[in-house]
């Protein structure tokens, strides 16, 4: 189940778990989607996957209990700020590749 976790790891930008700007990678780094786009170039800094939108987990509870009241969203936070010239030097040579083919 996805954590949903409270805020960009870069900028620690709040992201709640209705945020329709939040991104996560396949291992669940989670970024807003500004610093995807203008720092991070679509190339996850931790694993080198692409980004995708996050999925918005139900407030109210429609069917078996599927619900944020039932598994809330977590409230651990990762700041690990990016240097950008380290991501730059490490992103070059596969930020050109499309993520489902890295």
């Amino acid at each position: 189940m996805l954590e949903l976790r409270p805020t960009c790891e870069h900028c620690n930008r709040s992201l709640a778990p209705d945020a329709l700007n939040a991104r996560i990678c396949s291992y669940e780094c989670t970024f807003c989607a500004t610093c995807v786009d203008e720092l991070l170039g679509n190339v996850c800094p931790n694993c080198g996957g692409g980004f995708v939108p996050r999925p918005v987990r139900p407030v109210q509870n429609w069917k078996n209990h599927n619900c944020l009241a039932t598994d809330p969203a977590s409230t651990t936070v990762k700041h690990r700020p990016v240097d950008p010239s380290a991501h730059a030097a490490f992103s070059a040579s596969i930020r050109h590749i499309p993520p489902e083919q890295r």
